[in-house]
């Protein structure tokens, strides 16, 4: 028949063949099975080839609480990887500022330096409102038995000599606060610093 010459008869196409599943367990067992293992949804499983390749990695199924826990704790090891990348910067510009330890007492002399010449001034001009209040008692001493019929203008010198007192005492108190701060933000990075010229520190040849 001049139909069928020559005619091969079609082939089914063969069936793509499936990957195998593969884990091991909370016991331990390593498991296979031609579909995801369910007694491996909590942990990790690989999907392979029939030659046995990896084909993939199946992660975990979680539930609603276990993924919050999960993105909670990449949360926390993210924030402290940024805290770390952000110490390790500091120190890096703490060494720099302060290549040694004289750089870093330098520094702190100065700071205070600045700082007494305030309070110095402060309290020159005490001295300076002490000598008017003397004149003001002087003054004053007239009026001793009855310092109400002394001048406004005089009674006023008064008020506001000692207002002006307060106002320095005040200033010089605030002057040793920032004294007391100073000396403890150079003693916390001394702290700091210590390791840091240690070991960036030349190494010697011993002799």
């Amino acid at each position: 028949m001049l139909a069928g010459a020559g005619v091969v008869p079609a082939q089914p196409a063969p069936a793509a063949s499936s990957g195998i599943y593969s884990c091991v367990d909370a016991r331990g067992r390593t498991l296979t099975s031609d579909r995801p293992i369910a007694d491996c949804s909590d942990r990790e499983q690989r999907e392979l080839s029939p030659s046995g390749s990896v084909r993939r990695k199946i992660e975990p199924t979680y539930t609603a609480r276990e993924l919050a826990e999960r993105e909670d704790r990449e949360r926390q090891a993210q924030l402290q990887a940024a805290r770390l990348i952000e110490e390790r910067r500091r120190e890096r510009a703490l060494l720099i500022r302060y290549p040694n330890a004289t750089a870093h007492d330098r520094e702190r002399a100065e700071a205070l330096v600045q700082i007494d010449a305030v309070i110095n001034a402060a309290k020159k001009r005490l001295g300076e409102l002490a000598e008017e209040r003397k004149k003001i008692d002087d003054e004053l001493e007239f009026y001793k038995k009855d310092v109400s019929k002394a001048p406004d203008s005089l009674r006023r010198k008064l008020d506001d000599n000692g207002k002006s007192v307060a106002v320095q005492n005040r200033f010089i108190g605030d002057q040793e606060d920032e004294k007391r701060r100073v000396n403890a933000r150079f003693d916390e990075e001394r702290g700091r610093l210590k390791p840091l010229w240690a070991g960036n520190a030349p190494a010697t040849t011993a002799r």
